[in-house]
């Protein structure tokens, strides 16, 4: 497994991109890597778009043992983490560069020159100094870590939302750390004011 590596993240655009929205895939999606996905927009611009998934879980890992295996820590201090290190989600969160991780996390907590503050509470950290500091308890107050990430070049998103392929709506901080991973597809498009069994049925008379 590759470690975690600081690239350079693109900077939120002007008004007019998704940059700090949801993306919720609609039910008729046909990509099986995004069916019943719920992505958070991280950077949006005229040069793409770049998100994360915030509702699959990466498979076979989670967080202690991610900070072994990247030598934060040592076996013997697993077992010692805070427990709100302990509790920290890993997921899948794309099918871009899934060797690397990406944290999503609240606003409390910044490195200078490699976090980027999205909005809405949120930031998006990517060295291995967040890592350091979630392990010795002096991270952010909420934080996930992706492996991997969605991304789209210029003009693409906004090609597929034109072929319905994707609903966006404001980003909630509650939905997106929260480990009730099942049930943030059905929530997220309720916060959009939208009753998925309804729309469900209606794509299937379609």
């Amino acid at each position: 497994m590759g470690s975690i590596i600081s690239p350079a993240a693109p900077r939120p655009s002007e008004s007019g991109f998704f940059d700090g929205q949801l993306l919720i895939a609609m039910p008729g999606m046909l990509d099986d890597r995004f069916a019943r996905s719920v992505i958070y927009i991280c950077a949006h611009s005229e040069e793409g778009a770049m998100g994360i998934i915030v509702n699959r879980p990466a498979e076979r890992v989670d967080f202690p043992q991610l900070l072994v295996q990247l030598n934060v820590i040592g076996p013997d201090e697993a077992i010692r983490l805070p427990a709100e290190a302990s509790s920290v989600l890993v997921l899948n969160g794309g099918p871009v560069d899934t060797s690397r991780g990406f944290v999503l996390h609240s606003n409390d907590y910044s490195i200078d020159n490699s976090t980027l503050s999205i909005g809405g509470g949120v930031s998006l950290t990517a060295t291995i100094d967040i890592l350091r500091a979630i392990a010795r308890g002096s991270g952010p107050g909420r934080a996930l870590l992706a492996l991997g990430y969605a991304g789209w070049a210029a003009g693409q998103l906004e090609a597929e939302m034109g072929h319905n392929g994707w609903l966006n709506c404001p980003a909630d901080p509650s939905l997106i750390f929260d480990s009730a991973l099942d049930s943030k597809y059905e929530r997220a498009f309720r916060k959009a004011g939208i009753d998925l069994r309804q729309l469900s049925s209606d794509a299937g008379n379609a």
